[in-house]
């Protein structure tokens, strides 16, 4: 179709709607994104797994098939280590990795976090690539976003989008919410989990992790920091320790007449169901009925709170936990032991 001038702006008309204006502009999007795909090229591997059951409700997230399956992850370190989802190589007996070069590995798994859904593996060869991690912190709403993977098994691909939301939160396996969450609306498949969400520079701002399949355009890919922080951990200890109290709780709302005695902003708490005598943590201060509504002077106000408060600097510490008993306020002490 031929270019139609438009007399009284001196632009052209261009098919889908653009003019000749916009002309430089869509073609520094394209260089950019072309820019980034041969940046990361060779750091985004494909994964195999085998010698697995099949795991998650596959209408969430894109899991293995049974017996195996496949997934994406990207080399942050020229020795080999390679991050993943958890949901990737949880319960393989066997995992293989391949390069876009040709080259294929067998890895090690070095450890998982189901909790946020962050895996480590390693493979051992020569000349690797790695991937830099940006700071997420500085990711802003609008801002491009570009995925690459392997969906459905097909090897090396790239697609492009934007920042579609920040500070979203996502129910891990474990049960756990995976904090400061990216929304992008860059199309993810099953395959692409573990692959690297990056900025126009090329470096990592997320690990894409789930996909609401029903949905257009709505996908989720696990902080740097957060994937930084947890991989560092996986590397040097192989697991991520938290604190563990031992109890079963659940949210209960707080009537505004216990809330104003008891000088409380939360309109719920936490009321403990039952309680372990296990000996990994010391938990005999709190009784069936409590409502858990301050641990170490932080408020509590869900079992999200809780879990988010339970640290690895809790573990074996004395810590006052604030309680409703029969209504009325009262400290104890609890000290968590440590999840194994």
């Amino acid at each position: 179709m031929e270019i139609q001038r438009i007399t009284d702006t001196g632009s052209a008309s261009i098919p889908g709607g653009f003019t000749d204006r916009d002309a430089p502009l869509l073609d520094a999007y394209s260089n950019t994104v072309v820019n980034v795909a041969k940046k990361v090229s060779l750091s985004v591997v494909q994964i195999k797994v085998s010698g697995r059951a099949k795991e998650g409700p596959p209408s969430v997230r894109g899991r293995g098939q049974a017996d195996g399956g496949t997934g994406s992850g990207f080399i942050i370190s020229s020795d080999g280590y390679v991050i993943t989802n958890n949901h990737v190589v949880a319960g393989a007996t066997k995992i293989e990795v391949a390069l876009p070069d040709g080259r294929d590995f067998e890895a090690t798994l070095i450890g998982r976090d189901p909790a946020t859904d962050i895996a480590v593996i390693k493979i051992y060869g020569e000349g690797l690539k790695a991937i830099r991690f940006a700071d997420s912190n500085l990711v802003q709403v609008g801002q491009i976003a570009i995925a690459v993977g392997n969906p459905y098994g097909f090897q090396y691909s790239v697609t492009a989008g934007v920042v579609s939301a920040l500070g979203r939160t996502l129910r891990s396996e474990s049960g756990r919410l995976i904090d400061d969450v990216i929304q992008t609306d860059a199309a993810l498949n099953p395959g692409n989990s573990g692959g690297p969400l990056v900025n126009s520079q090329g470096d990592v701002i997320g690990v894409n992790t789930a996909v609401i399949l029903p949905a257009q355009g709505i996908c989720f890919a696990v902080s740097s920091n957060l994937a930084a922080l947890v991989a560092g951990k996986l590397i040097m200890h192989g697991r991520v320790r938290r604190g563990y109290l031992g109890i079963s709780g659940q949210l209960i709302n707080l009537t505004e007449r216990i809330k104003q005695y008891n000088h409380l902003n939360a309109k719920t708490g936490v009321i403990v169901v039952s309680t372990e005598a296990d000996g990994v943590s010391y938990n005999s201060e709190l009784q069936q009925g409590d409502i858990i509504v301050e641990f170490n002077r932080q408020a509590v106000a869900s079992v999200d709170d809780l879990h988010k408060l339970l640290t690895e600097e809790t573990i074996g510490q004395r810590i006052s936990m604030a309680v409703l008993r029969e209504n009325f306020r009262q400290s104890i002490v609890v000290i968590p032991g440590e999840i194994t």
